[in-house]
């Protein structure tokens, strides 16, 4: 099963606020690569569009386990549901679902994961209600580990991205964030994916679409690791080869690096590591927006639940 969320082919400084809004290529209808266990259904099925991590992946310490529903779950059936989605871990860890609309339920720990822990999700909707009108008809698993603790913390006003491995610091970057009139998402996110080259252009993004404006671009840039679903990046830029505070050059919302640079923070991420972002204008991206499930406080967190904060069962 492919990543869940696909990213804007562009900076997403100026979109909307809204994850996807401003995203021609997010999300469309990948479908979930686990081992169903058919049953005969008792009505029309209820089917899962995706279930993130991947099976057998390797991910950071900040990342969610996702669940997309093909169907909208109604309110008063979604605590059967999270009840039905049982998170294993080889250490107990603290965490709940949480709700983004009635299609999407996200279960993150309370606080990171412990680097190491394995982890299992189970969710087994066979005979199980949406609330309207389907039922679940298969059984999925996927099973996870966490990786090494990488973090990177990013100074806008600094000019600088602090990386650390299992809280030691491995380098310190030279930056620059958005501009003012595009500025960058403040927050935590979790990475997405990483691809080696992506194509970005101003007007997948509703920045521009119209070819001398001083905002418009069309270009394929290189080492761009993925941050939110409305288009913000990690990466290199051929207009702001040498960033850092001599330069301070804006962009349309990613943070640049130098080449090399980019290329040395390509290497370091895998997806679920935290990148946080302090001292742009904006506010923090949207906790759906991408996985930026850190964004919330715990106690906003399990407003979105409906069974509230659980340990997790011991693998």
């Amino acid at each position: 099963m492919g990543t869940v969320l696909w990213g804007a082919s562009a900076c997403g400084g100026g979109g909307s606020d809204k994850a996807g809004a401003d995203d021609p290529k997010a999300p469309s209808k990948p479908s979930a690569s686990a081992s169903p266990s058919p049953t005969k259904p008792a009505g029309p099925p209820m089917l899962l569009d995706t279930i993130t991590p991947q099976t057998g992946t390797t991910v950071g310490v900040a990342m969610p386990i996702s669940v997309i529903f093909t169907d909208p779950v109604a309110a008063k059936a979604r605590a059967t549901v999270e009840q039905h989605m049982k998170v294993s871990a080889s250490q107990p860890v603290a965490g709940a679902w949480h709700w983004f609309g009635d299609r999407r339920a996200d279960w993150r720990p309370k606080t990171y994961w412990p680097s190491g822990t394995k982890v299992k999700i189970d969710v087994d909707m066979k005979g199980v209600s949406n609330g309207n009108g389907r039922y679940g008809v298969h059984g999925y698993t996927h099973t996870f580990t966490i990786g090494d603790d990488v973090r990177a913390d990013v100074s806008v006003p600094g000019h600088t991205m602090r990386v650390t491995r299992n809280g030691t610091v491995v380098r310190t970057l030279s930056i620059n964030a958005g501009s003012p009139q595009y500025p960058t998402w403040n927050g935590t996110m979790a990475v997405i994916d990483k691809q080696e080259k992506v194509h970005m252009t101003s007007c997948s993004v509703g920045i521009s679409c119209q070819k001398g404006s001083p905002n418009y671009y069309d270009l394929t840039l290189p080492w761009d690791v993925h941050l939110t679903q409305s288009g913000t990046y990690v990466h290199y830029s051929t207009g702001d080869p040498t960033p850092g505070s001599g330069s301070a050059l804006g962009s349309h919302g990613c943070v640049h690096l130098s080449l090399s640079d980019a290329k040395w923070f390509y290497d370091q991420v895998k997806q679920g590591d935290p990148v946080t972002i302090t001292g742009s204008p904006r506010a923090k991206a949207p906790a759906d927006n991408g996985y930026a499930a850190f964004n919330l406080t715990w106690d906003q967190w399990l407003a979105g639940s409906a069974s509230g904060e659980e340990t997790t069962t011991t693998l």
